[in-house]
């Protein structure tokens, strides 16, 4: 080596020392102007356009948009980076001294670049290729790098990068003062897990806002500046904790912290109070992904000041909403109190024999994931394909009470969820729409579809009333008795009631027929009405123009959402006139300024006459003291005035419940995600036992509560001597020509079988009197 040394001398003996002159003078010279140049070329944008002074005052920084309940309380927020802008005149001193003396102990006395900083990183790093050499920043200069990012430029990067970011921090320092450069930084700086701010690390890491935070808390999140992953308080205690006293002893070093404190705080530990923050968690979930489609769809149509659209992520939007905040939280506790228990029994129910367990039913499952079709369209084998979804992996399941990690393969996850039930509950004020609380499912990180505007499910008995209303409306007396009798008719279709076999020597008004929701009068009354008149009639009430125009509607074979049933139930409660589900109010931009207001649909027109709103509501009152949903009352004691309607579909898949108070009307849906997935048994399947207990908890909390007074305490109007004296009459009658005509037709001496063996005693009297129509 040192032999080559000598040869390179020697040959610089032999150069003459004019050229030697010339090349001292000239390398520099050119070193210093390509250097200029090189300056010039970033200053002049030719590396990427760098913000004027006036965009620098024009400064917009992308700001969360918020989500306001109707009492104007946060319950969400939509971003990119997770960031509440906080004042200067909030920040504790502390926070700022710990800031500069860590980050920039010059801050005060330079105008935004420390030139001996940058200086040795320009000789070090350009000249000497040593990217390690340290940064140089000041605090206006990862000000400027945290608003406008870095951009690749190969192995220029970093120099590039800081010159680009030095002319920037120029003009800023121009342009704000000196706290309000701090205040920006804190505004706009990274901290640990994805967190922009020091308001939102505030309450991640502390539960505090930023200006109650501690020395020893502002210090912490001081020290993750360095490096937000490394020094990460959750997850790298240790290394926080150290990092955390090197601030301290920052602090004493400058002089903003004493020998005496400096020691105090030192031995105190982190302590922190983590809060986790996203889309899956806080309250209403569900329904704030809903709100995210529509108002995405809404900001669409809408143009700011620049004719440029609106972002909900980055604009610092407002949005307020009808949701009421404690009645969400009271409607999300009863669905979980009622579904936790309601799986244990579910589960419990079907045992070893549970359809979730069948190979049949989860390899067609497995059949429609994006894994199974992503191998298939690459050309695997089927067998091929299952292996790799039956391969083990750590990953953490839901179950109630509980998020256990287990290994496991995509197969067993999807057996796993598979026997999950969920709900989808709907609560709106009639009179408007408005929508107080929305639980669209059982928990959103592992169930994304929302069963409350997303899914559509048979709605079975609850579409009875719209039948009885038309009857009403058509002018048949709600005392008119039909028989309970088997009716098969054209195409061979026999309805049939669920549970235990009726009498079939009883009649039964319409009003009873309802209450305890018999399916053969309730298709019986279709066909006096008309199918067309009951068709004409939910339209009236706001159903959905495409029901099925077939007599099985009377059973409720429409498939509906549960805001779908909301809506049009509403018109009992708001004076015969349906409502459309409504939830925006109101959005405004970051400055208050109001860009779009909405306002109630109802409908102008009445659906039915208050005659029959008045016998509607009566009857559907019977069906909660008397009826299918009677143990609102004897089980759970609720004493309000509710009337209502449950619903059970064919096979017991899907449960119903709605119930109607003169100021909510709530719509309750429960049953699998996989219609392949039924209940075992109409007694744990029937509306009333798979979705009636929900809105009885929330009902049971809101009595518990003075502020819902107006909702709980309110009565129905009394009906009009008309109406009561319309629905005067017996519960039941006997047909005694039918018993007479039958015994006439047993042989003598029979008539004490007939009585031991009443179910083959109905079976005769179906086969006799059953008829097409």
């Amino acid at each position: 080596m040192f032999e080559k040394i000598k040869l390179q001398l020697l040959k610089l003996k032999n150069i003459p020392r004019s050229t030697l002159k010339k090349w001292a003078i000239g390398l520099p010279a050119a070193g210093i102007l390509l250097s200029v140049l090189f300056y010039l070329s970033i200053y002049w944008g030719m590396w990427g356009k760098i913000p004027s002074e006036q965009e620098l005052k024009d400064l917009k920084q992308n700001e969360a948009t918020e989500i306001f309940s109707s009492e104007g309380k946060l319950i969400g927020k939509y971003y990119i980076f997770d960031r509440q802008p906080v004042l200067y005149e909030e920040l504790p001193q502390h926070l700022i001294d710990a800031l500069v003396a860590t980050e920039d102990v010059r801050f005060y006395e330079h105008s935004g670049i420390d030139s001996r900083s940058l200086m040795r990183v320009f000789f070090k790093t350009l000249l000497m290729g040593d990217e390690s050499s340290g940064g140089g920043s000041t605090i206006t200069l990862q000000l400027a790098k945290n608003l406008f990012g870095r951009k690749d430029y190969g192995h220029l990067s970093i120099v590039v990068n800081k010159l680009r970011e030095s002319v920037i921090a120029g003009r800023l320092e121009d342009i704000y003062s000196k706290d309000e450069i701090i205040g920006l930084y804190f505004n706009t700086v990274p901290f640990s897990d994805n967190t922009w701010g020091i308001e939102s690390a505030a309450r991640k890491f502390y539960n505090t806002p930023a200006s109650e935070l501690t020395l020893t808390q502002g210090a912490t999140l001081v020290g993750t500046l360095k490096a937000s992953h490394y020094y990460n308080p959750r997850l790298f205690p240790e290394r926080s904790l150290a990092r955390r006293n090197v601030v301290l002893s920052q602090m004493k070093k400058y002089d903003y912290l004493s020998e005496e404190k400096y020691a105090q705080y030192k031995q105190q530990p982190l302590a922190l109070e983590y809060q986790y923050f996203n889309s899956n968690e806080g309250v209403a979930p569900y329904f704030r992904s809903q709100l995210k489609k529509d108002v995405a769809a809404i900001l669409d149509t809408l143009e700011n000041e620049n004719g440029e659209k609106f972002n909900i992520y980055r604009d610092g939007l407002q949005i307020y909403t009808t949701l009421d905040y404690d009645m969400q939280l009271l409607a999300e506790e009863a669905m979980t109190e009622h579904m936790s228990a309601l799986q244990k029994n579910f589960e419990k129910a079907y045992g070893k024999w549970a359809p979730w367990k069948k190979e049949r039913l989860i390899t067609a499952s497995l059949e429609q994931t994006e894994q199974y079709k992503s191998l298939s369209k690459a050309g695997w084998k089927q067998e091929k394909i299952m292996d790799s979804l039956h391969r083990k992996v750590e990953m953490q399941l839901f179950d109630w009470g509980k998020k256990k990690m287990v290994n496991a393969s995509i197969a067993d996850s999807i057996q796993h969820y598979m026997k999950f039930l969920n709900m989808g509950m709907i609560n709106l004020e009639p009179s408007t729409g408005a929508v107080k609380s929305w639980v669209g499912g059982i928990n959103h990180k592992y169930f994304k579809y929302d069963h409350v505007a997303q899914s559509k499910r048979q709605v079975g008995s609850t579409f009875k009333p719209v039948v009885y209303t038309a009857a009403v409306e058509a002018g048949i007396d709600p005392c008119t008795y039909y028989s309970v009798r088997e009716v098969t008719y054209e195409g061979g279709w026999t309805p049939t009631n669920s549970g235990e076999e009726e009498d079939p020597f009883v009649n039964y008004p319409m009003a009873v027929a309802l209450a305890n929701s018999i399916n053969t009068i309730a298709v019986k009354v279709l066909f006096d009405v008309g199918l067309n008149n009951v068709l004409d009639q939910a339209k009236k009430m706001g159903f959905p123009p495409n029901l099925p125009p077939y007599p099985s509607i009377a059973l409720g074979t429409a498939e509906l959402s549960a805001a779908d049933l909301a809506g049009s139930y509403a018109s009992f409660a708001n004076g015969g006139k349906p409502t459309q589900p409504y939830y925006i109010t109101e959005i405004k931009d970051k400055y208050g300024n109001t860009l779009v207001k909405f306002e109630p649909k109802v409908a102008k027109d009445h659906a039915f006459s208050n005659t029959t709103r008045q016998v509607m509501i009566e009857m559907m009152k019977a069906t909660v003291n008397e009826g299918t949903a009677q143990r609102l009352r004897y089980k759970y004691g609720l004493n309000n005035d509710i009337a209502g309607k449950t619903g059970t579909t064919q096979d017991n898949r899907d449960g119903w419940f709605v119930g109607i108070t003169p100021n909510l009307v709530s719509v309750t849906w429960a049953g699998a995600d996989d219609p392949r997935i039924k209940f075992p048994s109409t007694a744990l399947g029937q509306g009333a036992n798979s979705a009636l207990p929900a809105f009885a908890l929330m009902m049971q909390k809101m009595n518990k509560d003075p502020q819902f007074k107006e909702i709980t305490q309110a009565r129905f109007e009394a009906p009009s001597a008309n109406v009561q004296m319309m629905l005067d009459c017996e519960p039941m009658e006997r047909d005694n020509f039918l018993e007479r005509l039958f015994s006439k037709n047993v042989a003598p001496g029979q008539n004490d079988q007939q009585k031991k063996d009443k179910k083959g005693l109905f079976s005769k009297i179906k086969g006799l009197f059953k008829k097409k129509n």
